[in-house]
């Protein structure tokens, strides 16, 4: 990895101290930080960190024009990012939940992949929930300031059951303390074997046995302790967050 320069090195340290003082950056970042920069800053975050795979961001055209890019965001999921089947809220800032498929792979998905070939690459699907937490006040930031924060990345849920191709769910919906607080089609993800592609590309390739969180649906709403619930076709997940 290129060594940062100044502008990195120092928003690598405000957002490393926002992390480990568990104190939400009151906005506003380094303006001259481009998206190349950001993920210098992204990769330097997981230093000694078992990578896991990777999440994908801002899918919708209407949320890149709204941040200045034309193409979706990634991060990068962690060991210690996976949730069990109890939580506490205290391990994040500003917790906001979204209901999402992910999938594993079972052969590695090269640079270069085009994209029938990538889904040929997933073994099936799982029902999911994105924990995103921002170190930026109220979720406000720029494009590189939300690729350079791992794209909110707080922690990942995984369902319980594989789902295959044939049963994949048209529609997810998130239960909090059994009340329905977001849903959202699938469709709205777009094409996953081209998403998937796409993501092989900028990471350098995929490997077998990673997970890749497709995005969510559905709008993001905060997170409360309880009970919380994703429904799909396939099944149900389900977790308890506490406070």
């Amino acid at each position: 990895m290129p060594a940062l320069t100044a502008t990195e090195a120092q928003l690598l340290e405000r957002v490393r101290s926002a992390r480990e003082r568990r104190a939400i950056l009151p906005g506003g970042g380094v303006s001259e930080l481009t998206l190349e920069g950001a993920y210098r800053v992204q990769e330097a975050l997981g230093a000694g960190r078992v990578l896991r795979g990777h999440k994908l961001g801002l899918l919708s055209e209407a949320k890149q024009r709204q941040m200045g890019i034309r193409e979706p965001i990634y991060g990068r999921v962690y060991a210690d990012m996976l949730l069990g089947p109890a939580e506490s809220l205290r391990r994040f800032l500003q917790p906001r939940l979204e209901p999402e498929l992910a999938v594993i792979l079972r052969s590695d998905v090269p640079p270069g992949t085009v994209p029938s070939k990538a889904r040929a690459a997933f073994s099936g699907y799982f029902l999911a929930v994105d924990v995103l937490d921002s170190v930026w006040q109220d979720y406000r930031f720029t494009a590189p300031e939300v690729v350079a924060d791992n794209a909110s990345g707080g922690g990942f849920a995984l369902g319980p059951v594989l789902i295959p191709e044939t049963d994949l769910p048209t529609q997810l919906r998130l239960f909090a303390n059994g009340t329905l607080r977001s849903e959202g089609p699938t469709e709205a993800l777009g094409d996953l074997g081209a998403r998937v592609a796409w993501l092989a590309d900028r990471v350098g390739g995929l490997r077998a046995g990673q997970v890749v969180f497709l995005g969510s649906p559905a709008p993001a709403v905060p997170a409360e302790p309880g009970i919380v619930e994703v429904w799909g076709a396939g099944g149900v997940l389900q977790f308890r967050l506490e406070p």
